[in-house]
């Protein structure tokens, strides 16, 4: 006889067991990260943009900071020659030439500043805390730090400089070469052409590093962003315990449920003794009714069970001398149509009426 093999067999995902992080951080790890300052930033970024927005302020604006600088130059020869040397004219020269010197910067800080706040919040928003300002003796620790100088992120930020430097480099080297003529001719050129040229050609420059440097930086932050998602990855584990922390162990959560189980039937045996009379079915239901006509409309539920614990409210209620009456049609339809400390329904007054004006007669009470 052939021998059949029974094909019996347990699935088990191994990964519960394994601490690789290979899941997405759920919102809650990413809420927390947040907190803590650990978001998805690139510093060249906004170091670019901020060169390339000042830059080009320097070429929309550039009539306004000559005007301001052939100003601060040409006002100690116009207007201070004949200055007495004291003290507070000397104190009062710079003042003026402190303002001066604010105003011809004013608009190129607000338009750093600006531009700064802004690449930062289409970054990450909105984020205040003083969470990395803490002090973290980890930080410090030399052995961590050595591991830091020959890992895989410095060895990224040292390319990432090589490269910074190679396209600079490259940029000058065009520029300047393209505009050697122009700069071999200018022997010939007034000093005030020199600097016109000098000024337009560092702008200009400025701009296509800028540019540049804006390009390398776009894909630093999607670099950033990638390592940032891979940081803040999760394993199977990780969710299940942060599960249990938001949700509570459901270990412990059905012990709780079990002990208030235990607790409301206690109480509700602590009521059958209190019952005028328990109908059974006779075996898989019971139900302790309670009338008092003086405070009730009508008969209230104080107990009911099936099976194990019908049972045990037949033999508190013959402990207590609590009557018991067999009446299956009626102990159904109260069990499955009531709950503890509900009055009876309407269309079942007349039989429980009927019940407990028999259990009063056999007591010798009178309604």
């Amino acid at each position: 006889m052939e021998h059949v093999q029974p094909k019996y067999r347990l699935s088990l995902d191994l990964q519960l067991f394994s601490q690789e992080k290979t899941e997405k951080a759920t919102p809650k790890k990413r809420d927390d990260s947040r907190k803590k300052g650990q978001v998805a930033k690139s510093m060249d970024l906004s170091g670019s943009f901020i060169l390339l927005i000042s830059f080009m302020s320097l070429f929309m604006l550039g009539g306004f900071f000559k005007e301001r600088l052939i100003s601060m130059f040409s006002d100690p020869l116009q207007h201070r020659l004949n200055m007495q040397l004291s003290v507070n004219n000397i104190v009062d020269y710079f003042g003026h030439l402190l303002v001066q010197f604010l105003i011809l910067l004013a608009p190129i800080f607000i338009v750093a500043v600006v531009m700064g706040l802004l690449v930062n919040y289409m970054q990450i928003g909105f984020l205040f805390t003083g969470e990395p300002l803490k002090m973290q003796f980890s930080k410090i620790d030399p052995i961590k730090g050595f591991k830091n100088i020959f890992s895989m992120r410095s060895v990224v930020e040292f390319l990432k400089s090589i490269i910074k430097l190679t396209v600079i480099g490259v940029i000058a080297y065009i520029s300047l070469w393209g505009e050697r003529d122009r700069i071999i001719e200018l022997s010939h050129v007034p000093l005030g052409g020199i600097l016109s040229y000098t000024a337009e050609l560092t702008v200009i420059l400025g701009i296509k590093t800028g540019a540049a440097l804006t390009i390398l930086a776009v894909f630093d932050y999607m670099y950033q962003k990638y390592e940032f998602e891979k940081s803040i990855r999760m394993s199977k584990q990780d969710i299940k315990d942060e599960y249990k922390k938001m949700e509570g162990d459901p270990l412990i959560k059905g012990k709780i449920k079990e002990r208030q189980r235990r607790m409301a039937l206690m109480r509700m045996m602590q009521e059958v003794p209190n019952a005028d009379v328990v109908i059974t079915n006779p075996t898989h239901f019971a139900i302790a009714l309670r009338y008092e006509g003086n405070s009730m409309e009508a008969p209230k539920v104080i107990a009911k069970g099936q099976d194990y614990v019908a049972l045990k409210i037949k033999a508190i209620a013959q402990e207590n001398g609590v009557m018991t009456m067999e009446n299956r049609p009626l102990a159904r339809a109260l069990y499955e149509r009531t709950e503890i400390g509900d009055s009876i329904p309407a269309d079942l007054f007349q039989a429980v009426a009927e019940v407990l004006a028999y259990v009063y007669k056999l007591k010798g009470k009178a309604k």
